[in-house]
């Protein structure tokens, strides 16, 4: 997977997608979408489609894609390199940065987190279209209540088929490839991260960048072999059994460094890089409550200075800022450009 185009600006927002097979401009289709990186505190999150004939599921469930979160590291870039040397099997990702992630969440006109999401989603299913992907059929991993995301995306796509189901990854092969898509995006975008601070001799060992909220939940389950998925609600049962048919998969996928058991580690990174003026480097999601709570803990307080009470007193009309009239009028400083030059305006002539 090329990432240069991410190396190069990573402050926004990044597509990549492999070429359209052709079999897929001319038979119906069947399209996945999921994402990696949604709760994270470090890097960006990855929203991924993948899409094939529908007269070639068959071959795609072949392949033996599964739910990312199930696999190995390796399993992960062995499927996804199978899926690119198919001729039927096409794909396209968005990468947020982690910048863009807090400027939308923390702006004046607030952006969440599933908002971005379901619009990624749905600029990835018309992309899909406008590259003549004959789609017929989405199915989607949900963001918040799956009735509501499936009525939202089957109005924008009327004449398409959309499925939305929690553990869509591990229920539809489809949404399984485009999770394998995303995640191995989102971790060689965090292994081949460009701070943009140009950091001095930093340490890029920072964990699994993910809070540690059900990491005692993720260590039990680990321990006891994942034998009851309920005490980690991030995996289905499906998964589990999924993954059990494979040796180590189970322990990989619900051992604490895959999913926070090295948040200590994580944590030491943000109070070892937070400026106590300038914050994190951009590859923090600010945003997030852990970030923040460093924030205040290891940096500068601003206090920003009130205007005098005096011109807070009583309500004023929106045009008394522009017009010199009325008893609160104030008189007016000539410009700059006008006053170096010692001009005054001509009362007379």
């Amino acid at each position: 997977m090329d990432l240069s185009e991410l190396e190069r600006d990573n402050t926004g927002r990044c597509r990549l997608s492999s070429p359209v097979p052709a079999v897929c401009r001319k038979e119906p289709c069947v399209l996945g979408v999921d994402e990696a990186g949604r709760g994270p505190v470090l890097g960006p999150m990855v929203y991924a489609i993948c899409y094939c004939p529908l007269s070639r599921l068959a071959d795609l469930e072949a392949l033996k894609v599964a739910d990312s979160k199930t696999l190995l590291e390796s399993e992960r870039e062995r499927l996804f390199a199978k899926m690119e040397d198919t001729d039927f099997v096409g794909w396209a990702l968005d990468v947020l940065s982690p910048n863009l992630i807090s400027t939308s969440m923390l702006g004046r006109v607030k952006y969440n987190l599933n908002s971005l999401s379901h619009d990624t989603a749905t600029g990835l299913i018309q992309y899909a279209l406008y590259q003549g992907v004959n789609v017929t059929q989405v199915f989607v991993d949900t963001v918040g209540m799956p009735e509501t995301y499936q009525a939202r995306l089957q109005q924008s796509f009327p004449g398409i088929e959309v499925t939305v189901k929690a553990k869509a990854d591990a229920l539809y092969p489809v949404v399984s490839a485009a999770s394998i898509c995303a995640k191995v995006a989102r971790d060689q975008a965090v292994k081949k991260w460009q701070f943009v601070e140009k950091l001095q001799d930093s340490d890029t060992d920072y964990g699994s960048g993910y809070p540690n909220a059900a990491l005692g939940q993720v260590k039990v389950l680990w321990q006891e072999g994942a034998s009851d998925h309920r005490r980690c609600p991030r995996y289905s049962a499906g998964s589990l059994r999924r993954a059990a048919r494979r040796p180590g998969a189970v322990a990989h996928a619900c051992n604490p460094s895959t999913l926070g058991g090295r948040d200590p580690k994580t944590k030491a990174w943000l109070k070892e890089h937070v400026e106590p003026v300038f914050g994190f480097p951009q590859f923090v999601r600010f945003s997030w409550r852990t970030a923040q709570t460093i924030l205040e803990k290891e940096a500068e307080d601003v206090i920003w200075e009130d205007s005098a009470s005096k011109d807070q007193e009583g309500l004023r009309k929106i045009t008394s800022y522009f017009l010199n009239e009325g008893s609160q009028a104030r008189p007016r400083s000539s410009h700059r450009y006008f006053l170096e030059r010692g001009l005054e305006s001509a009362t007379s002539l």
